[in-house]
Parts: structure tokens; C-alpha cells; sequence
């Protein structure tokens, strides 16, 4: 048990440190300027991705993954429905269906609140 309650305060550290850094990289970012132009008379490597910083990649990957995860809730809801129904009986299955609703709904929460806080932090900072 003490085992377990180590892993949720690492795990709720890290995603306090995330939900604080990331939306500072996240806000800094000019996404809708290309990548910048190559200096007449060198030699440039293009850039293979369409972002021009880093901050504008974490962005999308971050807009991705929100996206991502309303897709994949309902049916991970859908899993745990399946398996509650199936179970007939049996408590370790009963026991699996509860979890997988539990678990989903606490990755919809850290996701909606990872958003909710970006969009608090732009608009507090009038962007």
C-alpha cells in the first residue's frame, strides 16, 4: 500500500511540474509564422516539420493528444461496459469494468484540466 501511494505523489508531482512548464513553452510560440528563410549564398537544411519552433511542435502535440483522448474515452467506456456486462458474476471482472471507468474518467479530468489551465494562462496573459 505505502508502495502504491508513492506512485500517485510521483505521479501527481509530475503532472503539477508538466501542467506548469509546458503551458509556458506552449504560450510563447508564434505558430502561424513559417520556418525562417535561408540566407542567401548557404547551405540550409530544410526543415522536415511544419513548425518553425519547438514551442509550436509541443503545441500541436499537445492539441493531438487532447483530440486523441476524447476520441479514445467513449470507447474505452464502451470496454469497461462490455466487461461489467459479461462478467456474470465474477468479482474480479466486476472489479476490472470499475476500474477501467475510474481510470477513464481520471485521464479525461487530468486532460480537460491540462487544456482548461492553457487556455486560463492565454487568456490571463491577454492572448
Amino acid at each position: 500500500m505505502l508502495n502504491n501511494m508513492k506512485k500517485y505523489i510521483l505521479l501527481i508531482v509530475f503532472l503539477t511540474v508538466s501542467l506548469v512548464v509546458f503551458p509556458n513553452l506552449v504560450l510563447a510560440a508564434d505558430c502561424n509564422a513559417g520556418p525562417p528563410p535561408c540566407p542567401g549564398g548557404s547551405f540550409c537544411i530544410p526543415n522536415p516539420l511544419k513548425y518553425a519552433s519547438f514551442e509550436c511542435l509541443v503545441d500541436a502535440i499537445v492539441s493531438f493528444l487532447f483530440t486523441a483522448s476524447l476520441l479514445l474515452a467513449p470507447i474505452m467506456v464502451l470496454i469497461g461496459a462490455f466487461t461489467l456486462m459479461t462478467a456474470a458474476g465474477n468479482p474480479a471482472k466486476v472489479k476490472t469494468a470499475n476500474n477501467i471507468f475510474i481510470y477513464t474518467g481520471i485521464g479525461l479530468l487530468i486532460v480537460f484540466m491540462g487544456k482548461g489551465l492553457v487556455s486560463a494562462i492565454k487568456a490571463l496573459m491577454g492572448g
